[in-house]
């Protein structure tokens, strides 16, 4: 396991030479998190409203915080007022820049946790030379820790999700070595952290009911062995997380105002910046449909920039039906239906439990009202736990994780950090399809990127001129300050293609595995 040590010395390396980079208003958010859980008695957290950014995450993450502010106050307690709204002090930075690459140990400790696994799963007696199982543990290590989305999302944009991830990766782990229990605790100890990993729940529901709950004999199924003890037990440590999470609120008759706080409906379809899924190409449809209508005298005229202005807000489609939340859900509950079946009836394995929660993240985020941009890691990173099984999952692995990081660029659109990105992202990109080609025995070429066809090729090199026309061309010409949302909609629309086939071929790819199964 040395690799995983020396692979995150280097990348906390990296992550600190990042501490002076651009933040977002993501940046104040936590730090008026940690004002508000160190400042105000616990009945005010969920009510506190002096800043716009309110606290809207599950009471294991305000207790987080209000732990970091412990620390915190030996740094600079003035970040600790609620009064002092976006202060950035270096030594407010600094601190918290280093409580992400602190607790990014979480991550690694999971990282370490799987490749342990896989050594146990993969290693055979017989084999004196196992190399190339310590090359698929470096491999994985370099993917997970220094993925590119999460070294721009959280030590440049500003976020926590590197430990959160390194819980999920850990129940995951748990769930691959059959230790149903603690893999049902750490989930809920996430769900309780940051309530967006509800997209991948059902996964985890019939997955631990069918193969927890239930007993299978000789591999075959039977209603009757069905054991209550097991419910009873599983439910009892799911509910006693919950207990711990909402109990202090609950007491003080708060749940309805933190539920309140987590869920806000009142968003619109897409947020400010279109996430590259179905509703991108639905709204990019509409747009045209609005202005060619407008052009030929079919319609009475477009809402000018309602959709494409940047902000977050509801708005109405002028050719398209309007979409309402229900619709979205529904959506979403219809793309996950056949893997949640599948899992139920076909399932011989915790890999297929893997693939459910790959299926369900991808469903949710195609699908679902609001969703951020930076909801693709839920797919990605869960992805990286089977590249290195199947040539077909490392295809899409590389297709989804190009575009997917790719379409995080406009998280940073300041000129200083455009280098960066760039940079990083090469990085990132070539180690994969490099790495992943030499496990494969598939080598770069003049017709084709390592284990893409051609067509797939193409479409990832693409990638290139659309970002030169964002960085270097668009910016210089006349109408850039009249459609100020012309990249990020392109962005949007063409990272959304890409996505989508990821999905579609990874769904085929599933149920081709179950007919293999079969036979």
């Amino acid at each position: 396991m040395k690799d995983v040590w020396q692979v995150s010395l280097a990348v906390s390396c990296m992550k600190l030479l990042l501490i002076p980079s651009y933040h977002s208003t993501d940046f104040e958010v936590h730090r008026n998190w940690l004002a508000i859980t160190h400042s105000r008695p616990i009945e005010q957290w969920y009510y506190e409203k002096t800043s716009e950014w309110t606290l809207d995450y599950p009471p294991f993450f305000a207790w987080f915080e209000h732990f970091l502010a412990k620390v915190a106050y030996h740094f600079d307690k003035n970040m600790l007022n609620v009064d002092n709204l976006n202060y950035a002090s270096e030594t407010t930075v600094l601190f918290q820049r280093l409580s992400v690459i602190v607790t990014d140990l979480i991550l690694v400790l999971a990282v370490k946790k799987f490749c342990s696994y896989m050594k146990t799963k993969w290693q055979k007696p017989e084999t004196l030379d196992n190399s190339l199982l310590d090359n698929k543990c470096l491999i994985f290590s370099v993917l997970v820790l220094c993925n590119f989305g999460l070294l721009i999302v959280d030590h440049i944009h500003f976020q926590y999700n590197g430990f959160m991830f390194g819980i999920l990766i850990w129940s995951m782990t748990c769930m691959l070595q059959n230790q149903f229990i603690w893999s049902a605790i750490w989930f809920a100890v996430l769900l309780n952290f940051k309530h967006i990993y509800l997209y991948i729940a059902p996964a985890y529901f019939i997955y631990l009911l069918r193969n927890y709950c239930f007993k299978s004999s000789g591999g075959s199924f039977q209603w009757s062995s069905f054991s209550p003890l097991r419910l009873i037990s599983l439910g009892s440590v799911v509910i006693y997380i919950f207990a711990l999470s909402f109990g202090p609120f609950l007491y003080l008759k708060q749940v309805p105002q933190v539920l309140s706080r987590l869920f806000p409906f009142k968003r619109g379809l897409c947020h400010a910046y279109w996430a590259p899924n179905f509703w991108a190409l639905y709204n990019f449809v509409d747009k045209v449909l609005s202005v060619v209508g407008t052009r030929m005298g079919w319609t009475k005229g477009s809402p000018g920039a309602v959709m494409t202005g940047g902000l977050v807000q509801e708005f109405h489609h002028v050719v398209l039906p309007t979409v309402p939340p229900i619709v979205t859900l529904l959506a979403t509950v219809l793309s996950i239906l056949p893997i949640m079946c599948y899992l139920w009836s076909k399932s011989k394995g915790p890999e297929d439990f893997v693939r459910a929660v790959v299926l369900c993240g991808f469903g949710s985020y195609l699908f679902g009202w609001h969703v951020h941009e930076k909801a693709i890691l839920i797919v990605i990173l869960p992805l990286c736990l089977l590249v290195l099984n199947k040539r077909e999952d490392a295809s899409i692995f590389l297709i989804l994780s190009t575009t997917g990081h790719y379409s995080l660029f406009p998280l940073l659109f300041t000129p200083a950090e455009t280098t960066t990105k760039i940079l990083l992202m090469l990085l990132y990109s070539i180690f994969a399809f490099s790495s992943l080609g030499y496990i494969y025995k598939s080598n770069w070429s003049l017709k084709s990127l390592p284990l893409l066809n051609s067509l797939e090729s193409i479409y990832i090199i693409g990638l290139l001129p659309l970002e030169l026309w964002n960085s270097a061309i668009f910016p210089v010409l006349d109408f850039s300050e009249k459609f100020p949302f012309l990249p990020l909609m392109l962005t949007s629309v063409y990272c959304s293609v890409g996505i989508i086939h990821s999905w579609i071929k990874f769904y085929r790819l599933t149920f081709s595995e179950s007919k293999v199964k079969s036979q």
